[in-house]
């Protein structure tokens, strides 16, 4: 697949897709465009076989992404208000029905909408710059998606309504990041993308067929009970674990383990 895109980069190398967003003079904030071209390569991730894991990253020194562009704004605004969706749809991997791990390196400014991004994502890393906050309360405007989707991942409540309730007055640091959940390892920025390749290259190497039934059961799962995320579970396992002899690119036994 070539690298035919406006506003992020493309590339696939040793089953391991790249991401790139590729806005850096406007903040990698989002458009219309990116949208639809972020739908583009999700859609190739998810449908290709050779893809085993994709790695999300952003271009500049500032940000990582600071949400919609305003200066382009609402795109939908003109659609009958019932046939409006949420525009974060297009932007990550599991609205898009990606069932493959999506690792995530952030740096700079992550604002309001590029919460989208990391909150369907399955591994996020952080370096020691990036900041976390939400501009909706500013301009007296509600803040929902986001942070319920900061709630899925398992942060705090009490932390998600900070982040949304604040503005831009709340400022999350990389350590307090990593102290409630939000990012699961911090990095110096030098080391940012070559640390998330290697996590991927990691999960790259084990079988495929294994990973993608494991990412959809636990993902699935939060949108049911207890009880029945565990027969989902248990269904998959059987669909998705055939007897060892099949079995190919499995990690052995004498496998050493990752520490961090």
């Amino acid at each position: 697949m070539t690298n035919a895109y406006e506003t992020i980069e493309f590339d696939v190398n040793e089953h391991v897709a790249t991401i790139t967003l590729n806005r850096p003079d406007r903040l990698n904030s989002f458009t219309e465009t990116m949208a639809k071209e972020m739908k583009e390569v999700w859609g190739f991730v998810r449908d290709t076989d050779d893809v085993h894991v994709a790695v999300l990253q952003a271009n500049g020194d500032r940000a990582f992404c600071t949400g919609i562009d305003i200066k382009e704004g609402r795109w939908w605004a003109d659609q009958n208000v019932w046939n409006q969706v949420d525009p974060g749809e297009s932007l990550g991997p599991r609205h898009n029905k990606v069932w493959k791990p999506v690792v995530a390196a952030i740096h700079g400014m992550c604002a309001g909408g590029g919460q989208y991004f990391i909150n369907e994502c399955d591994i996020v890393i952080c370096s020691t710059d990036a900041v976390f906050f939400d501009p909706h309360a500013n301009g007296g405007i509600v803040s929902a998606l986001e942070p319920i989707g900061m709630l899925h991942r398992g942060v705090p409540l009490g932390e998600v309504l900070r982040w949304a309730l604040m503005g831009t007055e709340e400022r999350i640091t990389a350590s307090t990041a990593l102290r409630i959940g939000l990012v699961s390892e911090v990095v110096e920025r030098a080391d940012l993308r070559s640390r998330a390749r290697n996590i991927a290259d990691q999960i790259a190497a084990r079988n495929p067929i294994g990973i993608q039934g494991t990412i959809r059961a636990i993902w699935e799962s939060l949108d049911m009970t207890p009880s029945m995320g565990l027969q989902n579970g248990l269904a998959y396992t059987h669909i998705g674990n055939k007897p060892s002899d099949d079995r190919k690119g499995e990690p052995r036994r004498n496998d050493p383990p990752v520490f961090r």
